[in-house]
């Protein structure tokens, strides 16, 4: 006989995708680039735990609405990524902005501006479009 998992504590496996506006801009992979090579390893990898683990994770926490952050620990600063939760039950985690972290709360602004990229992001339809069109992260 097969012996089966309880899969009801496992959360659904989510996937990463980033913002972008209306010309194409991506300002989370502007951010990424921006960054050291092994800070870049270190904030993948937390993301990497949030899609493995679901966002009750030890590296994200909720902060506003439906923003959440991912914090990640570099070799050079801390790195906060602001996203929410699209898609079928959430299973798309949008990249909505990312920030080296100078100060002991997220900024307010940049929470705002996490609130208006989603807004926009529902707005223009991009979660009900093809997988295609919209790029994964770390792929």
């Amino acid at each position: 006989m097969s012996e089966q998992r309880d899969r009801s504590d496992v959360p659904p496996r989510q996937r990463w995708r980033d913002y972008r506006t209306a010309t194409g801009r991506s300002p989370f992979s502007q951010f990424m680039a921006g960054l050291p090579r092994e800070d870049q390893g270190e904030v993948l990898a937390a993301m990497k735990v949030v899609a493995d683990q679901g966002v009750r994770a030890g590296s994200s926490r909720h902060l506003d609405g439906q923003i959440w952050e991912v914090r990640a620990r570099g070799r050079q600063a801390s790195y906060r990524v602001l996203f929410a939760q699209e898609g079928a039950r959430g299973r798309v985690l949008l990249a909505l902005d990312g920030f080296r972290k100078q100060s002991q709360k997220t900024p307010t602004a940049s929470i705002r501006l996490a609130k208006q990229r989603l807004s926009d992001w529902r707005r223009r339809g991009v979660a009900r479009r093809s997988p295609e069109r919209s790029r994964s992260i770390g792929r």
